[in-house]
């Protein structure tokens, strides 16, 4: 193998610095892009990131695992919170969803993205969104 053939090319680079990456901060996250990038990598979630004041995008179903915060967030426009919700039917595993492990999100924008996870994650979840819906029209069920 010659030194050629051994370089990344761009996009793979790219990528791997993105995987790299901690914090995020007023940027517009396409959700899809990020866990595809990370599965490349060969993590099967996204574990320790921090985003502040971002444009989080799917279209997306997000598996809210553990240590994962939400911090004065917009979840999602909708009438009905429970629309943004998926209750797994096996608790084994999920397939098809972006796992989110001891993430934070400050203040971030949700636009076009589901939640699943435990019962307990969904009733607060779906109770959070229905308080912050009544509390700032904004972000509730006109906008």
């Amino acid at each position: 193998m010659t030194d050629e053939t051994a370089k990344m090319s761009a996009e793979e680079a790219a990528g791997r610095a993105l995987v790299a990456r901690k914090t995020f901060e007023k940027e517009a996250i396409w959700l899809p892009s990020l866990a595809v990038q990370h599965w490349n990598a060969g993590e099967m979630f996204i574990e320790g990131k921090t985003f502040t004041d971002c444009v989080i995008e799917g279209p997306a179903v997000m598996a809210v695992m553990n240590g994962t915060q939400f911090e004065s967030c917009a979840m999602g426009t909708t009438t009905d919170a429970r629309t943004l919700l998926y209750r797994p039917v096996s608790r084994e595993k999920m397939a098809g969803v972006i796992g989110m492990s001891n993430c934070r999100f400050v203040r971030c924008q949700f636009v076009q993205v589901g939640y699943t996870g435990s019962d307990e994650l969904l009733d607060e979840l779906e109770h959070g969104i229905k308080r912050l819906s009544e509390a700032n029209p904004a972000v509730g069920p006109n906008s």
